[in-house]
């Protein structure tokens, strides 16, 4: 190829299109191995890893047994292992190891353990191996020998005792859920009237109402229904632990202890080197469902992560509901009405700079401003009988949607003047020539054809607010939530209470997890979770949007 032909070839632009789609299929490629690692390292964990038993021979030539999952392999200098643990030949100077989760910390100290490969003698896989899961103390590993009720054997240890084992535990778990309908629900409800009741009993203590007076001899009353119907569901608490508390098992540990420990603790138990393909995919799925609909247990190391899912949504939604009026309102004043000069240009350009300001110190603000004085004088006026318990005062669901609100209302300002400026001047002038007026004109033809920029606005708004952490770990977040933000006491909504969310999880196993090697899994479940739960809102606001576009190309046709 002459000099000619290759000056001809770049003043084409070809290569510059060549490059710029080589760009984009790598940034593709790049994101979508990446969706792939996390899915991968995240679902592979509820799937049912087999259990094995390992004869490992020490530097004193003694034999030990260990039980677990090989979780991990990897090859390490010989100077990473620690000395004393195994003869290792001065010739080795690369060594295998793998990482064995062997359970059973409440007994062994820890959950993992590295084991060199040289040290292992022999590997088995019994099928009569089980992993029991439970609410406390992670898994178990070992053998079953018994069940007991009342200290008393149950069924014939040669054919129906794993049987009777898996009926056992479907029926303390049916005694847990209520017991826990009975705390959460019926005792948690009784409570908050309770508290209602008591803060209606000081207000009226407060006016100078007297303690003779129908009023109080009224709250009085209500609080001894109150407390009878408690001390009923005490009662009927009682019962239900009593029952709970009557089964026990009793497991053979790696070491050969025999251990009894009551079946309330257990959450589920299977034997994985007797399971078929079909019995690890309904094991598989049951997992998955319990990760996204359960309450996170063992410092949120196991179970699910519901309660996050629950916070994340609907702070995003109040988050939207708050900055798309704010938003649009200030990109029509600054386009439509402002008299364009230089605080207008300032205004934008502070505008556009709020966007880059780092997102920690709206947590800040909001703290500051939010929280404790705008919350602090709304407790002051109108929850004063609370005080000095705080009830908007205090981090909570409502100032984490209103931080997120500024932190995101750059991005929609910018794009609805866009999505203006973008307006035909004509279509106004005709408008205004027909007789309409100015804000007739705004809100009849030029907003609904700007309609869809602020859907834009809207959507790179929630994209970014779904992912913080940072500010939100001042005003609102926490690691683990009491409650959920909805339930059915009035006003049904409790914007005042703090809440989980998807981000600070995220943040909380992997970095604040006292068990790193457990979470490491579940954070890119949940990492996981978090890109679809954006994608999800993303495309539930692009379908509004493109609804929005054919609409009005509809009605321009007409």
């Amino acid at each position: 190829m002459t000099t000619r032909n290759i000056k001809h070839w770049f003043d084409s632009g070809t290569p510059y299109i060549w490059l710029n789609a080589g760009a984009v299929t790598i940034s593709v490629l790049l994101v979508m191995g990446l969706l792939f690692l996390i899915a991968y390292r995240g679902l592979s964990h509820f799937w049912p890893s087999e259990i094995a038993e390992f004869q490992l021979t020490e530097a004193d030539s003694n034999t030990i047994t260990v039980i677990g999952e090989m979780v991990e392999y990897e090859t390490v200098q010989r100077s990473r292992l620690p000395e004393g643990d195994i003869r290792i030949p001065e010739s080795e100077e690369l060594v295998s190891r793998t990482l064995i989760k062997m359970g059973n910390r409440d007994y062994f100290g820890l959950d993992f353990m590295w084991v060199v490969d040289l040290a292992v003698r022999d590997i088995k896989y019994p099928n009569d191996l089980m992993a029991v899961e439970r609410h406390e103390w992670g898994n178990l590993y070992g053998y079953l020998v018994s069940v007991k009720q009342n200290g008393e054997e149950l069924g014939d240890k040669a054919s129906n005792l794993w049987v009777l084992f898996q009926e056992q535990i479907i029926a303390s778990q049916d005694v847990h859920n209520e017991i826990e309908h009975v705390e959460k629900d019926l005792i948690g409800d009784i409570n908050y009237k309770m508290e209602r009741l008591r803060l209606k009993q000081r207000s009226l203590e407060r006016s100078g109402i007297t303690a003779d007076s129908a009023q109080l001899r009224e709250t009085t009353e209500q609080q001894r229904l109150l407390d009878e119907e408690y001390n009923s569901y005490s009662s009927q608490l009682g019962n239900l632990y009593e029952r709970l508390n009557q089964f026990s098992f009793v497991t053979r540990l790696s070491d050969g202890r025999e251990v009894e420990l009551p079946l309330a603790q257990v959450v589920r138990a299977y034997q994985p080197n007797n399971m078929n393909i079909a019995e690890d995919i309904i094991h598989y799925l049951m997992k998955l469902w319990e990760f996204v609909s359960d309450e996170p247990r063992e410092a949120n190391t196991e179970g699910g992560i519901y309660p996050a899912i629950f916070g994340t949504v609907i702070m995003v939604l109040i988050m939207a509901v708050m900055v798309t009026p704010f938003g649009v309102v200030a990109a029509v004043y600054l386009h439509e009405y402002a008299k364009q000069g230089p605080l207008v240009r300032t205004i934008r350009i502070a505008v556009n700079n709020l966007a880059g300001v780092p997102s920690v110190v709206y947590g800040v603000f909001g703290l500051g401003f939010f929280v404790y004085f705008v919350g602090g004088n709304i407790d002051a006026l109108f929850f004063s009988d609370s005080l000095p318990s705080p009830t908007f005062g205090t981090p909570g669901l409502l100032w984490a949607s209103l931080t997120l609100a500024i932190l995101t209302v750059p991005v929609v300002i910018v794009s609805t003047e866009e999505g203006l400026s973008r307006v035909p001047r004509a279509i106004r002038e005709g408008s205004l020539a027909l007789g309409a007026t100015k804000a007739e004109t705004l809100f009849r033809t030029v907003l609904p054809m700007t309609a869809s920029a602020m859907i834009t606005g809207l959507i790179l708004a929630i994209a970014r607010a779904a992912g913080e952490v940072a500010p939100l770990m001042l005003v609102g977040v926490v690691k683990l939530a009491p409650s959920l933000p909805l339930d059915g006491n009035f006003p049904y909504v409790h914007l005042e209470r703090k809440f989980m969310h998807l981000g600070f999880h995220i943040y909380d196993v992997g970095f604040q997890s006292p068990n790193v090697e457990a979470a490491r899994p579940l954070v890119y479940a949940t990492a996981l979770l978090l890109v679809l739960l954006i994608i999800i809102l993303n495309l539930a606001a692009i379908r509004i949007r493109n609804k929005l576009r054919e609409k009005y190309r509809a009605s321009e046709q007409h």
